[in-house]
């Protein structure tokens, strides 16, 4: 069984790579295959561009894909960066720039809080048909500056509260236990375990 997984990201790759490890799937990226253009990611949600992304790569390599939109909501910005989170500002924008900007906002609107939560849908698809799908959450706060080295993305601007630190300040191992990539991509293993074991 080939499950294609869908992102260039390598820090997702890294992370859902781990994250499907024990279910002895052959794991195929889109490194090895032949160059397939990008989508424009024009879903409104999440799970909007994770199933327009499955849907794509799935029929553009005749593979089973699993694909994944993802990124940080903010309650104060409207749910911002939202969709966007990885072309916010602007898709060549770096991550301190992001903050900065991110922190210019929340401090213009102290009264709104600082509330915010990582989300990421995933969808496989198999055949032209959606066979999977779910949603990861993990809720926490924006802190007042980027604290951490670890992680990658939003991580050292998302305090977790339960740990009294931001997801760029624990391992790998933690932060997975709890992370919205964690939760989507464990319950997408225990689908893909089940199907190899029901045939």
């Amino acid at each position: 069984m080939r499950l294609l997984v869908a992102t260039t990201n390598r820090d997702k790759l890294r992370e859902i790579r781990s994250l499907l490890s024990e279910t002895g799937i052959e794991l195929i990226t889109l490194h090895d295959l032949t160059p397939i253009p990008e989508p424009e990611e024009t879903g409104a949600t999440f799970a909007d561009n994770a199933r327009l992304k499955a849907h794509y790569y799935a029929a553009a390599s005749g593979v089973m894909t699993v694909a994944e939109d993802s990124g940080l909501v903010i309650d104060a910005l409207d749910g911002d960066p939202g969709v966007r989170s990885a072309r916010f500002l602007r898709s060549d924008a770096s991550y301190p720039e992001r903050f900065a900007e991110i922190f210019r906002r929340l401090n213009a609107r102290p009264e709104r809080g600082r509330a915010a939560r990582f989300v990421c849908a995933v969808t496989v698809v198999d055949t032209g048909q959606i066979v999977f799908e779910t949603i990861g959450t993990v809720e926490g706060e924006i802190t007042d500056r980027p604290r951490g080295s670890s992680g990658f993305g939003y991580d050292p601007i998302f305090y977790y509260p339960p740990y009294r630190s931001t997801l760029a300040e624990v391992s790998e191992i933690e932060k997975l236990a709890v992370a919205h990539r964690g939760q989507a991509f464990r319950a997408l293993a225990s689908w893909l375990l089940a199907k190899q074991h029901h045939g």
